[in-house]
């Protein structure tokens, strides 16, 4: 019987430099000196995007592995050290507890994992996204594993004909649901269109059953009941031999698509692929940024990684962004550039609101 690999991508915002643009080199070396230290893994890689660090992991713990969680743990609460000690801002803002207690779930921290059976060969993605919340990710799975548009499998590759199983996480009322396409197409568009509300936390597909797609699907502000930072969630995707390949994995990125997040967390924007050179986002601290890594598993062994969005076919994308960036910014504080009320409650607004409050009359 083949052994199951066990993948985890787990980031947390543990101090910006400056601001909320970037991660400071001294906490990427702390990160990847512990992970250096730990028997516990296959393999490790350690990257940011905008101001998370992200610890990409290879092991054979399985999926919620106690063991694994404490070492990210471990290496976020050593890296809150660091950046108090270099005044990093917002040092420790994503860590909601002070001690950990088996699972790093419902802690701050956002969590994707899959474990799976290495095919002959084992291509992912690892999307990691800045200044935006988990809901960011259904347009482009959508897109990805649903749409004949985007993906020309679903028509032509005998493999994926039969379509493939969205599981869907309501966030306010952690309840799960999971929907079949092609044929329910349209029911699952009725909820993955309110991003904000519903979201894409996993994608299986229909014949075989295994994991396609996994993303992180943690509400930091609904854990911590205000307002803490954005979730800038991840999101790993299978690739080739029944999946879609990764040219159609990254295709939904060609088209700056609006979400959630942006200043204060606050804000529509047009989500940007940049390269990792590029993803230190300072415009209004922003726009949004997604980061696109490719590796292949050898044995558990993370074989790359490759930075797709540095590819200049991505150029048009950054371009229309930033001419999305410019419209929307003109509406300053009015909707649909700031988001609307509902959505509003967890970011500091409510306590202008509550100051506010004595001085509105009944209308006669």
């Amino acid at each position: 019987m083949n052994k199951k690999i066990t993948l985890s991508v787990i980031k947390a915002d543990i101090g910006g430099f400056v601001g909320h643009s970037s991660v400071h080199s001294d906490l990427l070396e702390k990160a990847n000196e512990m992970l250096g230290e730990s028997n516990l893994l296959t393999d490790f890689h350690v990257t940011h995007v905008g101001d998370d660090i992200n610890l990409i992991l290879t092991h054979g713990k399985g999926i919620d592995s106690e063991e694994i969680h404490q070492l990210a743990w471990d290496v976020f609460i050593a890296c809150t050290e660091l950046a108090k000690k270099l005044k990093l801002y917002g040092a420790g803002q994503d860590l909601l507890g002070d001690a950990f207690s088996g699972n790093i779930r419902g802690m701050g921290p956002g969590v994707a994992e899959m474990e799976f059976v290495e095919r002959k060969s084992e291509p992912i993605v690892i999307f990691m996204a800045d200044k935006t919340e988990p809901g960011a990710w259904n347009y482009p799975l959508y897109k990805m594993f649903a749409d004949p548009f985007n993906t020309a499998g679903l028509v032509i590759d005998p493999k994926m004909n039969c379509g493939f199983k969205f599981e869907i996480h309501d966030l306010i009322k952690n309840k799960k649901v999971i929907f079949n396409t092609p044929e329910e197409l349209y029911d699952l568009l009725v909820f993955i269109g309110a991003s904000g509300h519903y979201c894409v936390k996993s994608v299986f597909h229909k014949d075989t059953g295994d994991i396609a797609s996994t993303s992180s699907t943690q509400r930091l502000n609904l854990m911590a009941g205000r307002y803490v930072g954005k979730d800038d969630p991840v999101c790993i995707v299978r690739c080739q031999s029944g999946f879609p390949a990764v040219g159609e994995v990254l295709e939904p990125f060609s088209n700056p698509y609006m979400v959630s997040g942006w200043m204060r967390g606050s804000h529509s924007g047009p989500l940007m692929p940049s390269s990792l050179d590029k993803c230190n986002p300072t415009r209004f601290d922003g726009p949004p940024r997604v980061v696109g890594l490719g590796f292949q598993l050898a044995e558990g062994k993370l074989i790359g990684p490759q930075d797709f969005f540095a590819d200049t076919s991505y150029d048009n994308a950054r371009r229309k962004a930033n001419e999305i960036a410019d419209y929307i910014r003109s509406m300053g504080p009015f909707e649909p550039h700031r988001l609307p009320l509902d959505e509003m409650e967890y970011t500091t607004l409510p306590l202008v609101m509550e100051r506010l409050k004595d001085r509105f009359e009944d209308i006669d």
